[in-house]
């Protein structure tokens, strides 16, 4: 019976992300970036700095960086550690290079959602902010295209509750738990209708549902709080890991950029043929780098839209720092790590499996330590994202359900429910449910990038013009 779904949604993920779909986001991001004139290396300085200084007086629920942190925990997570591994896996080391240049592309992307979310928001009289592709489309399309608005709102709320927010999620938490604790499934418990499980995939997801549980009920500032502590530490250590592992073989590492680039383009002149066609290289590399950055995915821009600001610009500027964080940075590390230890040509390995490998391959310390760092990391990274996708998928359902918050709560423990069922899901139907869930929820998105591109270029000429003669602030 799996089989037969897992082809199925083979089939219907291989449409989605077909060459329709990625030309959509790769040109969206190249039209950006020659209207913006390379902002994402002219302006990146200026972005790194006002990531981590909050402007006064700005209205919205949170600070600049703790909507940027919002942002990250929903984007930092499963996708850096096992996307990567799953990406080089099927396409080979060739991804990491497309999901490398989709990533530079991709800040552009995420720079335009981060202002025209920010620009056309709304702002109750209780400091609610509400904002996101939903209210772009429809307040700067116009009201025609509401229809648009509602079905990017409802793929919303499928890729929160079926995609990145649960299932891939919390499989890659219970899935690195069970390597680590009971790798030879020695404590298994039979469940009826469903199969035979390590108790440590039991005990684990009822831990993680209860801690979702008590921060959901925070509601947005406990959500924010939580990853601004949680995030910028556990993504410091993932980063300190992933430079020692290449200070330590740092000879390889010329061969391993040599191997990407040649996989990128001609993959059978470095696997003989055995990681798939250029198509797929591409494909996966995309498809796995936007499940990780999330650029042009339009999910970002709704908590960038909560951010304490008056400037779409500098909301935009800030929102952009997490695409170059998430993959330019830490998945280049993660697939670096993978195609120099030889982790992506081991038979039998399988997500979480081939970055653990590598880690313990390439790191000058003992197996069970490497694998406890990696397994702590993976763990709180997509503890992370569950929150950050929860409350992305509730402003999606909030615009649709006009703000009925009985829909909400209901909503809320629906979430709770998936975050618990997730380690029962197979690894792969996961991430291919996830992929389909993000491609439909791009569409609508990109349409809306591409018909706001000029508000964007006019919004940024005039905030750059207003401020050339005095210094930033």
């Amino acid at each position: 019976m799996w089989a037969t779904v897992n082809e199925i949604l083979t089939k219907i993920d291989d449409f989605v992300w077909g060459p329709p779909l990625m030309v959509l986001i790769m040109v969206g991001g190249i039209l950006l970036t020659i209207r913006m004139g390379v902002l994402q290396i002219r302006k990146l300085p200026l972005a790194l700095k006002w990531m981590i200084k909050n402007e006064e007086e700005g209205e919205g629920e949170v600070t600049s960086f703790g909507a940027l942190c919002t942002a990250l925990s929903a984007t930092i997570g499963t996708g850096n550690i096992v996307g990567v591994a799953t990406a080089i896996g099927a396409g080979g080391p060739g991804a990491l290079f497309w999901m490398v240049l989709a990533a530079f592309f991709g800040m552009a992307t995420k720079y335009a959602e981060g202002l025209l979310a920010v620009k056309y928001r709304v702002v109750d009289k209780d400091n609610h902010a509400l904002g996101g592709p939903f209210y772009y489309i429809e307040r700067g399309m116009g009201s025609k295209w509401k229809w648009l608005a509602k079905i990017f709102a409802f793929f919303g709320i499928c890729v929160g509750l079926f995609g990145i927010g649960t299932f891939s999620q919390v499989n890659g938490i219970s899935s690195a738990v069970n390597s680590f604790f009971d790798p030879d499934m020695q404590w298994t418990i039979n469940i009826p209708g469903i199969g035979t499980y390590s108790w440590t995939v039991v005990i684990a997801s009822l831990i993680l549902s209860v801690c979702v549980a008590l921060v959901l009920i925070g509601g947005l500032k406990r959500i924010a709080s939580v990853s601004q502590i949680i995030v910028p530490f556990m993504a410091v250590i993932y980063i300190v890991i992933c430079l020692m592992l290449l200070i330590c073989n740092i000879t390889k590492i010329p061969e391993a950029v040599v191997i990407i680039v040649k996989s990128a383009f001609k993959p059978s002149a470095v696997a003989g043929g055995v990681a798939g066609s250029f198509i797929v290289a591409m494909q996966k590399g995309v498809a796995r780098g936007i499940f990780s950055n999330e650029a042009g995915l339009g999910s970002a821009p709704i908590a960038a839209a909560a951010a304490q600001t008056k400037e779409p610009v500098r909301q935009g500027l800030v929102s952009m720092t997490g695409t170059f964080i998430d993959t330019i940075i830490i998945c280049t590390m993660t697939g670096l790590s993978i195609v120099l230890t030889g982790a992506w040509k081991v038979e039998g390995l399988q997500g979480v499996q081939v970055t653990t490998y590598a880690f313990n391959e390439g790191l000058p310390i003992p197996a069970t330590i490497s694998s406890f760092l990696l397994m702590l990391c993976l763990v709180f990274f997509a503890f992370t994202t569950i929150l950050g996708w929860d409350y992305y998928s509730e402003r999606c359902l909030e615009y649709l359900s006009g703000g009925k918050k009985k829909s909400i709560m209901i909503y809320r423990w629906l979430y709770i429910l998936a975050v618990f069922i997730g380690p029962y899901m197979t690894v792969s139907a996961v991430w291919t449910i996830a992929d389909i869930f993000n491609g439909l929820m791009a569409i609508p998105n990109m349409i809306a990038i591409f018909a706001l591109s000029g508000v964007v270029a006019k919004e940024t000429r005039d905030f750059f013009s207003r401020h050339n003669k005095q210094p930033f602030e």
